[in-house]
């Protein structure tokens, strides 16, 4: 297929310089965070650079792909994207490490199937909001979009995943929401929500209600579940304004901060780069944001738009949930920090989203006839 030169001309480079930045600041802090583990932090550093390469080769790829070809793709995205759930159950491994089984092992290689299916609903809502935009308040119309939903959420509820299981309402309710769907709808599902949490109480897996009790009271059990939250918040206090230097974190190099590479980062960040280092990280993850909202509004049709909405919803309720359990404001969920956090499937989906808001934009003027 020979590249189309007037397209690639209309490629944002400021977004790409923006996304690989915050990609290198990761890069720092991993070799930092990972400094004295076992394993080296050569191996973290490598296998981050190596994860970078493959998502910037994916979102490549993913340019090149009119996104209208995947609205016309959205159902068979959707059946994939519950098919790899079902073989989670089936076959899922991660519990002895994570407490629960969310990976796809094939050898030597794994992933993390719900990280390809949040992507998967994107389009697949962007699809749903688009063909039902002038009926989106018919209430027959939204109970089709719940059903549609309850299948992949109810597949990620039972691994379990609650992080997820949050990001996909989140970014649900907001294609919604910039599709028309009018505030009391919104409201009535949040009440709904709320008033269903005892009778939900009951559905959480053991570790999922301690998690939550541990957050209400890190102190409850200090030395067990509740170390994480503890010694986050006091690398997060440590750093201060200026932070106590890169390699010279003392809950970060001396290993009382448990995945302090992956979940935890932030809180290395706070420790040795301070409130200046995280005053920084967070204008780039805003400048990021903003780029985004203004590329959604600025799509050629809705479709394009709600799908830049998704990926705004997905990243942005990343970054929030991450840092809020970081600092104790949220429970510890397991979800990652975006372009930061070490791991692969994370950051090559991350890219693959970032290549779907390039693609928007670069078709934003295309005519077709």
């Amino acid at each position: 297929m020979k590249p189309d030169m007037k397209l690639i001309k209309k490629i944002d480079i400021s977004l790409i310089i923006l996304v690989l930045l915050i990609c290198a600041y990761g890069v720092v802090v991993i070799s930092s965070a990972a400094l004295n583990h076992r394993l080296g932090a050569g191996t973290f550093v490598t296998s981050q650079i190596r994860s970078i390469v493959m998502g910037f080769v994916a979102m490549g790829v993913t340019v090149t792909i009119n996104y209208k070809t995947l609205k016309r793709l959205a159902l068979p995205i959707y059946i994939i994207s519950n098919l790899l759930l079902i073989l989670v159950l089936v076959a899922g491994t991660g519990a002895e490490e994570w407490g629960a089984n969310r990976w796809i092992r094939f050898g030597g290689f794994g992933f993390q199937p719900a990280d390809f299916v949040k992507l998967g609903l994107i389009i697949c809502l962007a699809k749903m909001a688009d063909d039902y935009r002038d009926y989106l308040d018919s209430p027959g119309v939204l109970l089709r979009i719940a059903m549609f939903m309850a299948l992949p959420l109810g597949l990620i509820m039972m691994q379990p995943d609650l992080g997820t299981s949050i990001i996909i309402m989140a970014f649900t309710f907001g294609i919604l929401y910039m599709a028309g769907l009018k505030y009391r709808y919104i409201f009535g599902a949040l009440g709904a929500g709320l008033l269903s949490l005892p009778v939900l109480w009951n559905f959480l897996e053991g570790y999922q209600k301690n998690r939550i009790l541990i957050f209400l009271n890190p102190e409850m059990d200090p030395m067990g579940d509740g170390y994480q939250i503890i010694q986050s918040k006091r690398a997060v206090g440590a750093g201060m304004l200026r932070g106590q230097g890169l390699y010279q974190g003392t809950q970060s190099q001396y290993g009382f901060l448990p995945e302090r590479h992956t979940d935890f980062i932030f809180s290395v960040i706070a420790e040795e780069l301070g409130f200046v280092g995280v005053t920084v990280l967070m204008l780039l993850f805003f400048v990021l944001l903003v780029k985004c909202i203004m590329i959604a509004v600025n799509a050629k049709d809705y479709f394009g738009m709600y799908l830049v909405i998704g990926v705004v919803f997905m990243l942005a309720f990343h970054i929030i949930i991450n840092v809020g359990m970081t600092i104790g404001l949220f429970p510890v969920t397991g979800k990652p920090l975006p372009f930061i956090s070490h791991g692969g499937t994370f950051m090559l989906t991350n890219f693959i989203a970032i290549g779907l808001v390039l693609n928007v934009n670069m078709r934003r003027d295309l005519i077709n006839f």
